[in-house]
Parts: structure tokens; sequence; C-alpha cells
């Protein structure tokens, strides 16, 4: 939530009666995003009042929504974790639903389709038009990227990270995790927003698209940009070696002058380009090496967690649940 505080209570209420008749344990982690309007304070007391099922996370400054999502991530606990934005736009009554269905289609990931969307054109039109664009370049198509309402299996969730702007692309990272097969979508409840003001506009669009480009490497590319680079530098090197040997039979062949010829100049820049890929190729293979061989740091640093000590459960004295598919243990 980012400067948020007239939804604070009525997120929190509505969650909890969303989840009143869930049968398995369950914990709200809502987190702060450098909210400067009082939302961290109107968080606070609502964990109060409710003895440990709701976690607050602060974060000292506003890092933007893909990081707090990560924080948020980072600190679930359960089988299953189900996000969604602070607004009251996401309705919390679609998440059991949406948990039975993960659970009954055999799904790792359930995105939310607002198929009725009650925003205005200029979130819309962008909107839709990055969503043809991100499914046809990545070829994972769903039909609304933007939705923040999804559950998650933690296990796979684990394994990818989330930094920039990439909460929009986050199918596109679980492809890399799992099977696009694993990956569903359903029509969700869209609401309009009631309290607050919007933090989208049409200035997203620019964000959007070098983040696709950056999903795009990462999901063909992550573990073998020598070979992006390295093909870019070869195709480059071979025009310019083409070039050159044009101009050699020109020089020796047809006795012309060629020092002052732009196609001299233009040979020797793609030569020297094509050097230059090759040689990043090779550093973007060392540094992708190191990066996959240590420990993954976290994009944030957190101010204080409410309450600080929370218990493992809401129920102490339960045992943990079973981490069976068939219990819906742990959802978030």
């Amino acid at each position: 939530m980012y400067q948020e505080r007239g939804n604070a209570a009525p997120m929190v209420e509505a969650v909890e009666r969303a989840l009143a008749e869930y049968p398995a344990r369950w914990e709200l982690i809502c987190v702060d995003d450098g909210s400067t309007d009082g939302t961290v304070e109107a968080l606070r007391a609502e964990a109060q009042r409710r003895d440990g099922r709701v976690r607050v996370i602060e974060l000292r400054r506003n890092f933007g929504q893909t990081t707090a999502m990560q924080a948020g991530i980072d600190a679930a606990r359960g089988d299953l974790v189900a996000t969604l934005d602070g607004d009251l736009q996401n309705d919390p009554a679609d998440i059991p639903r949406m948990v039975q269905e993960l659970y009954e289609r055999d799904l790792d990931l359930l995105c939310g389709w607002r198929r009725k969307r009650h925003d205005n054109l200029l979130r819309k039109i962008p909107s839709r038009i990055a969503n043809r664009l991100i499914g046809r370049i990545t070829g994972v198509r769903i039909h609304d990227y933007g939705c923040s309402l999804k559950i998650y299996r933690t296990e796979v969730l684990r394994r990818i990270r989330l930094f920039g702007e990439m909460h929009r692309f986050i199918p596109v990272w679980f492809a890399s995790a799992t099977a696009p097969a694993r990956i569903g979508e359903t029509v969700v409840n869209h609401r309009p927003r009631e309290r607050g003001v919007s933090k989208y506009g049409i200035g997203r669009t620019m964000r959007v698209l070098l983040d696709l480009l950056t999903a795009f490497f990462f999901l063909h590319y992550r573990t073998r940009p020598g070979h992006f680079f390295g093909a870019i530098g070869v195709f480059i090197g071979a025009l310019g070696s083409a070039i050159m040997a044009w101009l050699l039979v020109v020089k020796f062949g047809f006795g012309e002058d060629i020092g002052n010829r732009p196609l001299f100049f233009v040979g020797i820049l793609f030569l020297v380009a094509s050097l230059q890929l090759l040689t990043t190729g090779v550093l973007a293979e060392l540094v992708a090496r190191t990066f996959f061989g240590f420990a993954r740091n976290h994009p944030y640093t957190i101010g204080r967690e409410t309450p600080d000590s929370a218990p493992a459960w809401t129920d102490a004295s339960q045992d943990p649940p079973a981490r069976d598919g068939n219990e819906h243990s742990g959802a978030r």
C-alpha cells in the first residue's frame, strides 16, 4: 500500500470477511511502501486489534510496487500466496474460489482477469496494448497481465525474483520456472476506486516497454547471455568483413582509392562494434556465472515489522499445516 490511509481499515476488514469461512489458517501481510499520509499507522492499529493475524511491513522509503510485492512474498510463510492491491479495486472475496480453482486445475499460478474493468481510458487502452504485446513477444498468452490478484504456489514463487517494474511480467517469469500449462487465469470482480488517488498514468508505458525487453532477454538468455551478444556481434562482424573484403578488391583489383569512401569507415565501425559485442558477451557470461553462484540479495530495507515477533501461525497450539496440496493449507 502507498498513500492509502483511507483504504487501510476497509481493506483489512474486507479480507477478514472474505476468509471468514476459509477452512485453513491464513495471515494478511500488509506492505507499506514508504507512505507519508499515515497509512502505516492505520495498518498498525488494525494489526493490534487482530492479535497477530495481520502483519505490517514498513519499507524505509518508496521502493515501488514490484519491490514492495517482493518484500511481502519474502515474508510469507504458507504454501500459497495471494497478492492484491491495497486500493480495494481487487475483490478479496475472489480469493477462496481462486484457491479452490488452483487446486482443481493443478496450477502453479492462477491470474485474475478483470474482464469488466472500472478504470478510465488512460488506463484501459495502454493496458490492452501492453497485454497483447507482452503475449506476442513472450509467448505467454493471458488476457490481463496487470491484475495484481493472483494465487501462487510458494515453492515455485521462491524461484523467481521481482525487480524494476516486473510485477507486470510475473506470468512470464513463472514460465521460466514451471510449464506454461500450469499457468492459468480466471475472471475476477473489479471494482471502482472509492478512496484515494490512482498512482498509475500514461507515463508508465515507456517503462513497460523497456521492462518487456528485459523480460524477453531474461526469459531466453538469462543463463547464456553470451549467445545474445555473440550472435549480434558475429552478424555485424560478418557485415564488416564483407565490406572490407569488397573494398580490398576495389583497392587492389581496380586500383581505386578507398581512403575517403564512407563505406570504408562503416566497415571499420562494424568490425569495432563486433569486437565490443563479443567482449560484452564474454563478460556477461562471467557475470551470469557469478550471479548464479552466490546467494540472492534483497532489493529493499525494512524499517520495522508489526508485530515484531509474529507467531508462526495464528493458532500456535496447532501443528504447522500439512504440505499436502489437498489440505489447502497455509494460504495467504
